[in-house]
């Protein structure tokens, strides 16, 4: 046998074969033919270290008439190695494999049996069900820990769906259930129950801000937002939500094989934080929010008066002008909140936290320049005033006086009257209105989005509600020309982007707020998707 191979291969050869000779090797390179003797051992030669010198046999049979330096030996040689040495291709995995699609029929029987397809009056509730009836195991749960968790809660030990049709509560036990499956626990592999929980805890983080904000705007009727912030972020920031679990005994049911306590943060936190987002998410589908406010300050304890719960000290404007005289000399407790229903002859949809939001010192700048020249066009861009079906007509006209107010101050910027009247600025407008457009995108996104995971429409969510887009869609209706500054910093914010951008942003925004105080979540979404065309769908002017 023949072997081919370069000097420094020969002198490896000659190195390892010392032993009585067997064959005869001739070297048919650079080096002359020699006699040597050698014995090779099977188990060596079976290594794949070694494959290169059968390699090398099979090329040396295929170019031996040729001469040495000759190019089509050389090629012959290098195709040979690359075809007998080349990398095996590695076959993906079966789950990254496409699979057919399904067929129509398939298809139809799968949406049409789908539970989110089974509630008409309830679209909201519909699309936070699971994509599929829940199993032997989903069921396995329920049965085994489902009344520890409504003992915890308060709820009644019945079973839900024993309730009527026409009750959103017949569907709490199922939603209940995917509240607790968080990302670490073992059902969570299970896709209808992955998505399910993810779609409730995307609902119950903007379920529990509003629910905050209107809480604590109508507490505090005279403070800034940024005290406030800081009460609700000392309520439900991640770091605090561990005690509130474990006030309501709820710790075994997130953690069964661990102590939550001895847990290192970034183990306890995500958990808790996604049950809890989610277990607020399926209370607000199911009763509505004065059940939030029940299980927020009843079931986990909650005490916005403990030091725990105080801003830190900073310098206050005086605030020489009146409140309502509901909030006169007391402090409304989430009783009042949570209980409190409008009259029936009331001028707004939420009389109270227009109260808490406009001050009634702002009917001093009625009959203003800005009233009479730039009210009418803001009312115009914006659909105002919308037909309202009242008995009196008195009623009508009071409501558009306080619309136009609501609008002027909605318009008026902090540099104008805020060191000398706290209150007559957009800012807590501003503060109720990003509550309200994010809760109201996250239910648009939901109910759009069947089959969406949670994780997707956050990022989704995020995307269509920046701060610049929304700035953006405000000067594009050319409602920035009409913004209040003081005449000191009015040529600055004219010109500079930098601070135009954030001042028609915070002008938006404020404008969903009275939106929501004045007319209600239905006149929000109608601002946001047929006014301003937040998802960018509607066909633009040539």
């Amino acid at each position: 046998m023949e072997l081919c191979s370069s000097s420094s291969s020969s002198s490896l050869l000659r190195g390892q074969c010392r032993s009585s000779s067997l064959h005869e090797i001739s070297f048919s390179s650079s080096v002359s033919q020699f006699p040597s003797g050698i014995q090779l051992n099977a188990s060596i030669l079976s290594k794949p270290r070694f494959q290169n010198l059968r390699i090398c046999a099979s090329v040396a049979a295929e170019t031996q008439g040729l001469p040495r330096d000759s190019p089509q030996r050389l090629l012959k040689e290098l195709a040979q190695r690359k075809q007998a040495t080349g990398p095996k291709k590695k076959v993906p995995p079966k789950r990254f494999i496409l699979r057919p699609p399904l067929d129509d029929k398939k298809l139809a029987e799968r949406f049409l049996n789908s539970p989110q397809l089974s509630l008409k009056s309830f679209p909201l509730l519909s699309s936070c069900l699971p994509p599929s009836k829940l199993n032997n195991a989903d069921k396995t749960w329920i049965d085994e820990y489902l009344l520890e968790v409504k003992q915890a809660l308060g709820y009644s030990l019945e079973p839900s769906e024993s309730l009527s049709d026409e009750n959103p509560a017949k569907h709490f036990d199922t939603l209940l259930y995917l509240a607790f499956q968080h990302p670490s626990c073992d059902r969570a592999r299970a896709r209808h129950v992955k998505n399910g929980h993810s779609r409730l805890w995307f609902l119950g983080q903007y379920v529990l801000e509003l629910a905050l904000t209107e809480f604590f705007l109508q507490r505090y009727p005279r403070e800034p937002p940024g005290p406030m912030r800081e009460r609700v972020f000392a309520l439900i920031g991640k770091r605090y939500l561990p005690k509130w679990i474990k006030a309501a005994s709820l710790q075994n049911l997130i953690f069964p094989y661990d102590d939550m306590d001895k847990l290192i943060r970034k183990d306890r936190e995500p958990p808790v934080k996604s049950v809890f987002w989610a277990l607020f998410g399926a209370i607000y589908l199911c009763y509505g929010m004065p059940e939030v406010y029940r299980v927020l300050f009843e079931v986990f304890g909650m005490d916005p008066d403990s030091e725990d719960c105080q801003p830190r000290a900073r310098r206050q404007l005086e605030d020489v002008d009146y409140v309502s005289v509901e909030f006169e000399g007391k402090k409304l407790s989430w009783q009042d909140i949570a209980t409190y229903k409008p009259p029936e002859d009331a001028l707004f949809a939420h009389p109270r936290l227009f109260r808490a939001c406009v001050p009634p010192g702002m009917h001093r700048f009625r009959g203003n320049i800005w009233d009479f020249d730039s009210k009418p066009k803001v009312m115009q861009a914006l659909g105002y005033p919308l037909p309202m079906n009242d008995r009196i007509q008195e009623i009508t006209e009071a409501r558009n006086i306080e619309l136009g107010l609501g609008l002027q101050l909605c318009f008026l910027h902090p540099s104008k009257h805020k060191f000398e009247h706290p209150r007559f600025c957009f800012e807590r407008l501003e503060y109720v209105g990003q509550k309200i457009q994010d809760i109201a995108m996250a239910e648009r996104l939901l109910m759009k989005h069947l089959d969406a995971p949670g994780k997707w429409l956050q990022e989704k969510h995020r995307r269509l509600l920046m701060n610049k887009f929304c700035g953006r869609y405000l000067r594009e209706k050319r409602l920035h020309n009409f913004i209040i500054y003081s005449e000191e910093v009015h040529d600055r914010y004219e010109h500079n982007r930098r601070l135009r951008n954030p001042a028609t942003t915070a002008v938006q925004q404020a404008i969903h707020g009275l939106a929501y105080t004045i007319y209600g979540k239905p006149d929000v979404r109608r601002l946001m998707f047929e006014v301003f065309d937040f998802e960018q769908i509607q066909p633009k002017a040539v």
